[in-house]
């Protein structure tokens, strides 16, 4: 297996991985969405309410706010050795809201939850929870605590995850006449006509759509989509809750864990 990083920034990755089949690739994608825990507030006590907002909805609003997570220091609740319905200080986090609106209307944001530990905050303090019109209050404390994808999509590390094939694009340059229609039609600019010759700028960017094999004229078409069955174009977009290379690292390391187990489980049998 050989993977090779195409691009990546702060919040997205995308890299080609070669070597393996459907469903190991699969199998990464769903561990990224469903295994890797993240930080959200899972509990809330509500001590005043005022708003137009019904406490569920205020508490639904709260939960699907991403998190910054620190994995290194928090236990997951089943795993902590507290087993106290409410938590410790070694897995969960308390943030506290407590905003009126006084003289007019105010619109409450994520900005204004404040936590008892400075690294575990919205990722963005401008997600608007709530309008307050004048003489409204929302007091309320919420317990965060790290969970899996799988039991709520609040605790998806990530906005996106797919994968693709990796295109592959040939010509047949004696059989194409360069009348350049398969690049005026194709979606992603994959194609470009130069001179009198269709070229291939963007290969990566092909999404197997066919459109420039059916713009085509000359029967049969020159140009031949096609796509290699074990190598996959991922991309992974993070919800700012982890760094998107954690992310990958912690499937990968969840990926070994449940192979071990399994393997074990395996050699019970006898098998």
């Amino acid at each position: 297996m050989r993977v090779t990083l195409l691009e990546k920034t702060d919040l997205t990755a995308r890299f080609i991985v070669e070597g393996i089949n459907p469903p190991l690739a699969n199998t990464l994608r769903r561990i990224i969405l469903s295994e890797v825990p993240t930080m959200a507030i899972d509990d809330i006590v509500i001590y005043e309410n005022s708003s137009v907002l019904h406490d569920e909805i205020l508490a639904l609003r709260l939960g699907l706010i991403p998190l910054k997570t620190d994995l290194d220091t928090y236990n997951l609740p089943e795993k902590c050795s507290c087993r106290s319905e409410l938590g410790c200080p070694l897995c969960r986090v308390v943030l506290t809201l407590n905003v009126e609106a006084k003289g007019g209307v105010r619109t409450v944001y994520s900005g204004d939850l404040v936590s008892e530990n400075p690294n575990i905050v919205p990722v963005s303090e401008k997600i608007p929870i709530v309008k307050l019109a004048s003489g409204q209050k929302i007091m309320l404390e919420a317990y965060a605590r790290l969970g899996r994808g799988k039991d709520h999509a609040k605790w998806q590390p990530v906005s996106a995850c797919t994968y693709r094939y990796k295109p592959i694009i040939k010509i047949d340059y004696a059989r194409c006449d360069g009348c350049g229609r398969c690049a005026e039609i194709c979606p992603r600019r994959v194609l470009a006509k130069e001179g009198n010759k269709i070229v291939i700028v963007r290969e990566m960017e092909c999404t197997l759509c066919m459109d420039c094999v059916r713009a085509c004229e000359v029967k049969p078409p020159p140009i031949q989509i096609s796509w290699d069955n074990t190598t996959f174009i991922f991309y992974v977009e993070s919800t700012g809750s982890l760094p998107v290379e954690r992310i990958i690292l912690e499937a990968l390391k969840i990926y070994e864990e449940k192979f071990t187990e399994f393997m074990r489980l395996l050699e019970g049998l006898g098998v």
